[in-house]
């Protein structure tokens, strides 16, 4: 799905009313870890975003939750419709808000990403959330999710697959180390096996600039961070970790959404920067184009900060599970970065 949404200088400027180039955003609240998982506890499946147009999606995301030995509870509208949402606003934020105060609920899962979760955001109930912290996981549009919950509450959240996207070895291999054993990955691309070259090709990350940073890791989906400029749910960014990724937008956009970050004063608050993959991103006919690498270079090199590209992180097959709010170290001579707490409590 396009996200062709109107990031120009209106946008620009609702964000700097929120932050001011010269002013510091604020520290943000404490952060809150959720409890650790383990087999047999019962994972929630919601739908914060657009509607799952079939129905076998939404029980492969049940038989996923129970190969990984979870016990599965699917809100009350999570196969719900309306256009292309997932149900009502209320009935989506409601599952949400159920599955967090339900005691026997140990993690939620997002069946599928899209557009429309921003809209749920003054309808969460953040204090309920607060209280009860649990696991979060999904991608792309749950960018929304992860921003405001981390922005209002400091619980760490899980940038990572969907319920009903690819449960493939990779991916389970790291869900298991990340959730069940807790290590502290060390987040590296790993060799395209299938490659025959004498020098690798495929699976390469990039340096922007060298050197090494750690902070706190927050982002997501570039076009759903940006959409929340000039709200209260976007989280402080002074010191942090960013990372971004994104879908079928053409660099000029991408540019856009960068330059807004930049105008915000976003990218000068910065510690590092990691960027995943732009899946289907390449220029559109027309007068010609940037590339994304020369898009990257404009914006991400002159703040002189530890940066790389290339990251297993976005619209992939094979993808990172992160922790949103996890304290990190990254080398972006190496293409790596690396947990350095424990993200549960």
């Amino acid at each position: 799905m396009h996200r062709r949404q109107f990031l120009g200088s209106a946008m620009a400027a609702s964000l700097l009313a929120l932050t001011g180039p010269g002013r510091a955003l604020a520290a943000g609240p404490v952060r809150l870890l959720p409890p650790a998982l383990r087999p047999g506890d019962m994972v929630g499946l919601v739908s914060p975003s657009s509607a799952t147009d079939d129905s076998l999606k939404l029980q492969l995301a049940t038989e996923a939750m129970q190969a990984l030995g979870f016990k599965v509870r699917a809100g009350e509208h999570y196969g719900d419709r309306r256009g292309h949402l997932a149900g009502s606003d209320a009935d989506r934020a409601g599952d949400i808000n159920r599955m967090f105060g339900d005691p026997e609920v140990r993690a939620l899962v997002c069946g599928r990403g899209g557009a429309g979760a921003a809209r749920l955001l003054p309808l969460l109930d953040y204090g309920l959330i607060r209280r009860n912290p649990k696991v979060l996981l999904g991608y792309s549009d749950i960018t929304a999710l992860h921003c405001a919950i981390q922005a209002q509450t400091g619980l760490v959240t899980f940038h990572g697959p969907i319920g009903s996207g690819s449960w493939n070895r990779f991916v389970v291999d790291q869900f298991r180390r990340v959730f069940f054993q807790h290590e502290l990955l060390e987040y590296r691309n790993p060799p395209d096996e299938d490659e025959d070259e004498l020098v690798p090709r495929r699976n390469r990350t990039m340096t922007i600039h060298g050197g090494r940073a750690r902070g706190r890791l927050l982002g997501g989906n570039l076009s759903v961070l940006v959409g929340l400029a000039g709200s209260p749910y976007l989280p402080a960014f002074d010191g942090a970790i960013l990372f971004l990724e994104d879908v079928e937008e053409a660099p000029y956009r991408v540019d856009r959404m960068l330059t807004t970050l930049k105008l915000a004063g976003v990218l000068d608050r910065i510690a590092g920067f990691i960027f995943g993959q732009c899946t289907d991103c390449e220029p559109r006919a027309g007068y010609g184009s940037l590339t994304l690498e020369q898009v990257l270079d404009d914006h991400v090199r002159p703040l002189a900060i530890p940066a790389y590209r290339g990251a297993q992180i976005g619209h992939l097959r094979e993808q990172f599970i992160i922790p949103v709010g996890g304290q990190v170290e990254m080398d972006a001579d190496a293409g790596t970065f690396r947990l350095l707490e424990p993200v549960f409590s």
